[in-house]
């Protein structure tokens, strides 16, 4: 039982870092990288507002289970 839960968190934690990327492709094609309305209230706002750049960082924050994978940890 306790395998199994490891071997679950494991891939969990494998798939987090794609589907963040995913979901900041498909925000980028649903708006070509304009920052919504509610994530930013400045009109010239930073560029690092809006859901693109947190679904950026969000990925590269959950790729320490694919580095660790391409180390052979």
């Amino acid at each position: 039982m306790v395998a199994a839960a490891r071997l679950a968190t494991d891939w969990l934690g494998l798939a987090a870092a794609p589907v963040f990327a995913a979901m900041a492709l498909i925000a980028w094609a649903q708006g070509h990288g304009m920052p919504d309305m509610l994530c930013s209230s400045a009109h010239e706002g930073s560029p690092l507002t809006g859901m693109i750049p947190m679904y950026v960082l969000m990925s590269a924050f959950h790729s320490r289970p694919w580095l660790n994978l391409l180390a052979g940890r």
